[in-house]
Protein backbone atom coordinates (compact mmCIF):
# COMPACT_ATOMS: atom_id res chain seq x y z
CA UNK A 1 0.00 0.00 0.00
CA UNK A 2 1.25 3.51 -0.69
CA UNK A 3 2.31 5.53 2.32
CA UNK A 4 -0.09 8.36 3.27
CA UNK A 5 1.20 11.79 2.38
CA UNK A 6 1.36 14.08 5.43
CA UNK A 7 -0.84 17.14 5.16
CA UNK A 8 0.42 20.29 6.83
CA UNK A 9 -3.04 21.80 6.40
CA UNK A 10 -4.50 18.98 8.48
CA UNK A 11 -1.89 19.56 11.20
CA UNK A 12 -0.16 16.22 10.66
CA UNK A 13 3.43 15.81 11.73
CA UNK A 14 5.11 12.86 10.12
CA UNK A 15 8.41 12.44 11.91
CA UNK A 16 10.15 12.79 8.54
CA UNK A 17 12.29 15.58 7.18
CA UNK A 18 10.40 17.86 4.80
CA UNK A 19 10.47 16.58 1.23
CA UNK A 20 11.56 13.03 2.15
CA UNK A 21 8.82 10.56 1.38
CA UNK A 22 9.15 7.08 2.72
CA UNK A 23 12.29 7.71 4.76
CA UNK A 24 12.21 7.77 8.53
CA UNK A 25 14.06 10.46 10.41
CA UNK A 26 17.24 9.33 12.08
CA UNK A 27 17.38 9.92 15.82
CA UNK A 28 19.85 12.75 15.37
CA UNK A 29 17.29 14.62 13.26
CA UNK A 30 14.25 13.89 15.40
CA UNK A 31 12.45 17.07 16.44
CA UNK A 32 12.04 16.67 20.21
CA UNK A 33 9.09 19.05 20.45
CA UNK A 34 7.22 17.33 17.61
CA UNK A 35 7.94 13.96 19.24
CA UNK A 36 6.56 15.24 22.55
CA UNK A 37 3.43 16.59 20.80
CA UNK A 38 2.89 13.20 19.15
CA UNK A 39 3.23 11.45 22.51
CA UNK A 40 0.69 13.94 23.89
CA UNK A 41 -1.95 12.37 21.63
CA UNK A 42 -1.98 9.38 23.97
CA UNK A 43 -4.19 10.17 26.96
CA UNK A 44 -2.69 9.06 30.25
CA UNK A 45 -3.82 8.98 33.81
CA UNK A 46 -2.12 11.23 36.33
CA UNK A 47 -0.48 9.68 39.37
CA UNK A 48 1.65 10.71 42.28
CA UNK A 49 4.27 8.07 43.05
CA UNK A 50 5.42 8.17 46.67
CA UNK A 51 7.96 6.46 48.90
CA UNK A 52 9.61 6.89 52.26
CA UNK A 53 13.31 7.81 52.25
CA UNK A 54 15.97 6.18 54.42
CA UNK A 55 15.73 9.10 56.88
CA UNK A 56 11.94 8.59 57.21
CA UNK A 57 10.98 11.63 55.12
CA UNK A 58 8.27 11.24 52.51
CA UNK A 59 9.14 11.70 48.84
CA UNK A 60 6.76 11.93 45.91
CA UNK A 61 6.26 13.34 42.44
CA UNK A 62 3.65 13.57 39.71
CA UNK A 63 4.04 10.84 37.11
CA UNK A 64 2.04 10.01 34.00
CA UNK A 65 4.41 7.28 32.82
CA UNK A 66 2.60 4.57 34.80
CA UNK A 67 1.53 1.28 33.19
CA UNK A 68 0.29 -2.18 33.99
CA UNK A 69 2.91 -4.77 33.09
CA UNK A 70 1.56 -8.15 34.19
CA UNK A 71 -1.50 -9.66 35.86
CA UNK A 72 0.24 -12.80 37.09
CA UNK A 73 2.28 -11.83 38.98
CA UNK A 74 0.69 -8.39 39.41
CA UNK A 75 3.37 -5.99 38.14
CA UNK A 76 3.30 -2.28 37.30
CA UNK A 77 5.97 0.05 35.98
CA UNK A 78 6.75 3.75 35.93
CA UNK A 79 9.69 5.88 34.89
CA UNK A 80 11.69 8.65 36.54
CA UNK A 81 14.03 11.08 34.78
CA UNK A 82 17.66 10.41 35.69
CA UNK A 83 18.08 14.11 36.51
CA UNK A 84 15.26 14.05 39.08
CA UNK A 85 16.10 15.45 42.49
CA UNK A 86 14.27 12.43 43.97
CA UNK A 87 16.30 9.80 42.14
CA UNK A 88 18.30 8.72 45.22
CA UNK A 89 15.21 8.30 47.35
CA UNK A 90 13.45 6.06 44.83
CA UNK A 91 16.56 4.07 43.93
CA UNK A 92 17.14 3.26 47.61
CA UNK A 93 13.50 2.49 48.41
CA UNK A 94 12.18 -1.06 48.65
CA UNK A 95 8.56 0.09 48.30
CA UNK A 96 6.58 2.73 46.45
CA UNK A 97 2.92 3.64 46.13
CA UNK A 98 1.12 4.78 43.00
CA UNK A 99 -1.69 7.18 43.88
CA UNK A 100 -4.03 7.50 40.87
CA UNK A 101 -5.40 11.03 41.10
CA UNK A 102 -9.10 11.77 40.77
CA UNK A 103 -10.43 14.49 38.50
CA UNK A 104 -10.69 16.97 41.38
CA UNK A 105 -7.00 16.75 42.24
CA UNK A 106 -5.36 19.04 39.68
CA UNK A 107 -3.89 21.21 42.45
CA UNK A 108 -2.35 18.12 44.05
CA UNK A 109 -0.87 17.09 40.71
CA UNK A 110 0.66 20.54 40.28
CA UNK A 111 1.98 20.54 43.85
CA UNK A 112 3.84 17.26 43.32
CA UNK A 113 5.05 18.37 39.87
CA UNK A 114 6.64 21.47 41.42
CA UNK A 115 10.01 21.74 43.12
CA UNK A 116 8.33 22.70 46.41
CA UNK A 117 10.21 21.36 49.40
CA UNK A 118 7.13 20.53 51.50
CA UNK A 119 4.87 18.70 49.07
CA UNK A 120 3.26 16.69 51.87
CA UNK A 121 2.45 19.71 54.08
CA UNK A 122 -1.11 19.66 55.45
CA UNK A 123 -1.94 16.37 53.72
CA UNK A 124 -3.46 13.59 55.77
CA UNK A 125 -1.64 10.60 54.37
CA UNK A 126 -1.74 7.07 55.64
CA UNK A 127 1.13 4.60 55.45
CA UNK A 128 0.98 1.93 52.78
CA UNK A 129 3.17 -1.11 52.26
CA UNK A 130 6.73 -0.39 53.36
CA UNK A 131 5.58 2.96 54.76
CA UNK A 132 5.02 4.56 51.33
CA UNK A 133 2.43 7.32 51.84
CA UNK A 134 -1.06 6.96 50.41
CA UNK A 135 -2.71 10.27 49.48
CA UNK A 136 -6.35 11.02 50.32
CA UNK A 137 -9.28 11.11 47.87
CA UNK A 138 -7.57 9.32 44.97
CA UNK A 139 -9.32 7.18 42.36
CA UNK A 140 -7.07 4.19 43.13
CA UNK A 141 -3.92 3.14 45.00
CA UNK A 142 -1.28 0.52 44.22
CA UNK A 143 1.14 -0.45 47.00
CA UNK A 144 4.24 -2.00 45.46
CA UNK A 145 7.48 -3.72 46.38
CA UNK A 146 10.25 -2.67 44.01
CA UNK A 147 11.49 -5.70 42.06
CA UNK A 148 13.54 -4.00 39.35
CA UNK A 149 15.29 -0.73 38.54
CA UNK A 150 16.83 -0.25 35.12
CA UNK A 151 18.19 2.76 33.26
CA UNK A 152 16.94 3.22 29.69
CA UNK A 153 17.81 6.40 27.83
CA UNK A 154 17.25 9.44 30.04
CA UNK A 155 14.94 7.60 32.47
CA UNK A 156 15.00 4.92 35.14
CA UNK A 157 12.31 2.25 34.85
CA UNK A 158 10.89 0.97 38.11
CA UNK A 159 8.95 -2.29 38.18
CA UNK A 160 6.94 -3.08 41.26
CA UNK A 161 4.99 -6.10 42.39
CA UNK A 162 1.60 -4.99 43.67
CA UNK A 163 1.07 -6.22 47.23
CA UNK A 164 -2.17 -4.33 47.89
CA UNK A 165 -4.48 -2.10 45.89
CA UNK A 166 -7.79 -0.29 46.22
CA UNK A 167 -10.11 1.52 43.83
CA UNK A 168 -12.97 3.97 44.30
CA UNK A 169 -15.77 5.17 42.05
CA UNK A 170 -14.09 8.58 41.63
CA UNK A 171 -13.31 9.54 38.03
CA UNK A 172 -9.58 9.62 37.27
CA UNK A 173 -7.69 12.74 36.26
CA UNK A 174 -6.33 12.52 32.71
CA UNK A 175 -3.60 14.30 30.76
CA UNK A 176 -3.96 14.84 27.00
CA UNK A 177 -2.27 17.22 24.55
CA UNK A 178 -0.37 18.87 27.40
CA UNK A 179 -3.51 19.67 29.43
CA UNK A 180 -5.54 18.12 32.21
CA UNK A 181 -8.75 16.39 31.16
CA UNK A 182 -11.56 14.44 32.75
CA UNK A 183 -12.86 11.07 31.73
CA UNK A 184 -15.81 11.46 29.35
CA UNK A 185 -18.64 9.17 28.58
CA UNK A 186 -18.07 5.55 27.70
CA UNK A 187 -18.13 5.05 23.92
CA UNK A 188 -18.76 1.33 23.76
Amino acid sequence: LPEPVPSAAAGIESGRRPGERGKHVSRQHLDGRAFRRALGCFATGVTVVTTVAADGAYAGLTVNSFNALSLDPPLVLWSLGVASTLRREFEAASYFAVNVLSDGQIALSRRFASRAAHRFAKLEVRPGAGGAPLLPDCAAWFECRTVSRERRGDHLLFIGEVERFAATTRKPLLFLHGHYAAAGKRVV
